[in-house]
Formats: C-alpha cells, sequence, structure tokens
C-alpha cells in the first residue's frame, strides 16, 4: 500500500499522513480508476456491479458515469439515505455468498462492469474474502468485461491490466477474457 508508515516519538507506528489525506489520495484514486474503466467499457453492453455499497458514494459516482445503465448493487446492509438507495429489483441485501449467485442466476453473464470495493484493514481477512469473492463475480461478468478492486484478485480466466499509475493508493483492473 502507498501509504507511508513512520515511527512515532514513544515508538509506536504512526501513518505519516493523516487519516483526511489518506481518504482523499484514496477517493480520488477510486475515482481516477473509475473514470479510466468508463472509458474501457464506452459503447459496449452490460450491467454494472457495485459490490459493495456502503455509504453509496462510489455508486451515486457510477450513475452518473453510466447513466443508461443498469447497475446490480451488493451489500450485507442498507446504510444510505433514500435518494442512495438503489431500486429494489437491483439491490441485493445479505451475504454476497447467497446474493451474488441469486443474482447470477436471475440475470446470468450480464455485467460489462463490476467495482469491488470491499477492502478492510484486516489483510489476512481481504485475502481470504477475495478468494471466495472473485468467482462470485466472475459468474456475473461478460466476456470483455472490466473488473476494478481496491484488493487483488484471482481468476484464470482474468489478465490484469495497467491502471494510471499512482502511488498514493493501490488500485487493480482485470479484463475478463471468457
Amino acid at each position: 500500500m502507498a501509504a507511508d508508515v513512520g515511527i512515532g516519538a514513544v515508538g509506536n507506528a504512526v501513518e505519516s499522513r493523516s487519516l483526511l489525506d489518506r481518504m482523499i489520495d484514496r477517493m480520488t484514486v477510486q475515482r481516477d480508476a473509475l473514470a479510466w474503466a468508463q472509458r474501457a467499457v464506452a459503447g459496449r453492453d452490460g450491467m454494472v456491479l457495485e459490490v459493495g455499497l456502503g455509504k453509496g458514494r462510489t455508486f451515486d459516482h457510477l450513475r452518473h458515469l453510466f447513466p443508461p445503465r443498469d447497475i446490480l448493487v451488493f451489500d450485507m446492509w442498507v446504510r444510505v439515505p433514500p435518494e442512495l438507495t438503489p431500486d429494489e429489483d437491483r439491490l441485493f441485501v445479505g451475504d454476497f455468498q447467497e446474493t451474488m449467485p441469486a443474482a447470477a442466476e436471475r440475470f446470468g453473464r450480464c455485467a460489462r462492469l463490476a467495482h469491488a470495493d470491499f477492502g478492510s484493514t484486516d489483510r489476512n481477512h481481504d485475502a481470504k474474502q477475495a478468494a471466495w469473492l472473485a468467482p462470485l463475480i466472475d459468474a456475473l461478468m461478460l466476456p470483455g468485461g472490466i473488473v476494478l478492486s481496491d484488493r487483488p484478485l484471482e481468476r484464470p480466466n482474468w489478465t490484469p491490466l495497467p491502471l494510471p499509475p499512482d502511488d498514493r493508493w493501490s488500485y487493480y483492473a482485470w479484463k475478463v477474457e471468457s
């Protein structure tokens, strides 16, 4: 990760940048990655997946970037104001391991773009989650689709893509080959 860690006066590890600076960096890198993805999928049919609604910021941004596209949204719960709540038939609330297969059964391979923002401060937890999340995303992706994530994901049919370089925060992209 690009955020620097230094040693405080009492020997405790401390981030050398403030939480606000790191949040701004993360949001800026995410916004730039989404703009890159918008160009990468322009003119091609398919839905958009938002894996992790959170506070609704990225969902709102995706609505602006992709106004004609359906956006399927997945999260454990809904904690957003009504104006940021996805349409009921496009919102899947509950465990990803249950809701994403249900969406795949209903929609099939439908998505041209998936955005997965599920990272936490626990890298071991994130790696375990990535291992079971990637196949669930893959089941909804059209060949040629783009997957963006704040954590590394792996699938044998996904090719890593270079995002515009930015040392402030790590972000990842893949093309779904089949």
